[in-house]
């Protein structure tokens, strides 16, 4: 299994070396370009850079990828572009980025939420790989056929992340029909979170947000559905993330996946878990993006007693005793 993995616009180059370091075990680097709006916020405005030292980074960035042989994916992923998402000027400017990139980096390909950039990409870019992000909740060979059209491959609806029956008929559709499918290994998504496409919403218009006398803030519901101690030991079935472990099972049935990185305090923890050992000794919320860690405190959930088995073709998770608080923890080590 090999991986794609989010660009991040950091002051030094070190996550850079980081994915250089395993090169054969990635697919693909995905990166949102400049100040477009994607599917998370916007990197120009991290790490404390100006936007124009941001461009800079990750112009140096791309150039050291795209020289080590690394594929390079664009994201045009945001849930919304606002009035102009159908204009002229909008498609324009796409064209530009992507003009620009694959003259100045190469690119392979280009992600997106919208029909109408894949349809715009498709017409004017053929050679890139046009595919459907996993924001779009593709998850039936139905939702697949809707936007063929468009679409060269599509990352599936994370809630199928475990159920081998719904891939393996995705499989099946689209071999017969010259398709490429995906998947998001690490998110720490609420599954059929009712308020997630209002969430995706609002990461897409943050900068007019923030220039905003806002009434209330709003951090998604995750927060406080895992904050209430009935709903923690749930946590395991209401999300849909893929420990490293068992990322075997699914050799064959796509050819990648992609690990959330963008956003992440620690991203080379992230790397390491999936590609060097395919395990993970720790709190496992800590290799999750969103990282629900701090929301359990003071529990952590301990990987390695994690139990995992395949059921009515379905990958299940139990955790059992793998809620540890973690003041027992270090009374354990103490006695040690």
């Amino acid at each position: 299994m090999r991986f794609s993995v989010g660009w991040r616009v950091e002051k030094d180059a070190q996550f850079v070396q980081e994915i250089l370091a395993r090169k054969a075990d990635i697919h693909e680097v995905y990166f949102s370009w400049g100040s477009f709006p994607s599917g998370r916020n916007d990197q120009t405005m991290a790490q404390g850079l100006t936007p124009w030292e941001a461009q800079t980074r990750q112009a140096e960035d791309l150039a050291a990828l795209s020289e080590a042989g690394i594929s390079l994916n664009v994201l045009f992923n945001a849930n919304c572009y606002g009035s102009g998402a159908q204009s002229r000027a909008f498609f324009a400017s796409v064209g530009t980025a992507v003009e620009y990139i694959g003259t100045r980096f190469g690119l392979a390909s280009v992600t997106t939420t919208s029909p109408l950039v894949g349809k715009f990409i498709k017409q004017n870019f053929p050679s890139l790989d046009v595919r459907a992000s996993v924001n779009m909740g593709i998850g039936t060979p139905h939702a697949m056929e809707y936007v063929a059209e468009y679409f060269d491959s599509f990352y599936v609806q994370r809630e199928k992340n475990r159920d081998f029956a719904a891939l393996q008929n995705l499989r099946a559709w689209c071999d017969t029909n010259g398709k490429e499918m995906y998947l998001l290994a690490n998110s720490g998504c609420l599954n059929d979170c009712s308020a997630h496409t209002f969430h995706d919403n609002l990461v897409a218009h943050e900068q007019e947000i923030a220039a905003m006398d806002n009434g209330y803030q709003f951090e998604g519901v995750c927060r406080k559905f895992l904050q209430n101690p009935e709903n923690r030991t749930r946590f395991l079935t209401c999300t849909n993330f893929i420990r490293p472990e068992d990322v075997g099972l699914y050799e064959g049935l796509v050819p990648s996946m992609k690990l959330a990185t963008r956003v992440h305090e620690n991203p080379a923890r992230i790397l390491r878990a999936y590609m060097d050992s395919r395990s993970f000794s720790g709190n496992l919320p800590t290799l999750l993006e969103p990282n629900h860690a701090g929301i359990l405190y003071p529990y952590i959930l301990e990987n390695n007693k994690i139990k995992a088995k395949t059921e009515d073709e379905k990958l299940v998770y139990s955790a059992e005793d793998a809620f540890i608080r973690l003041e027992d923890v270090y009374a354990d080590e103490s006695n040690d």
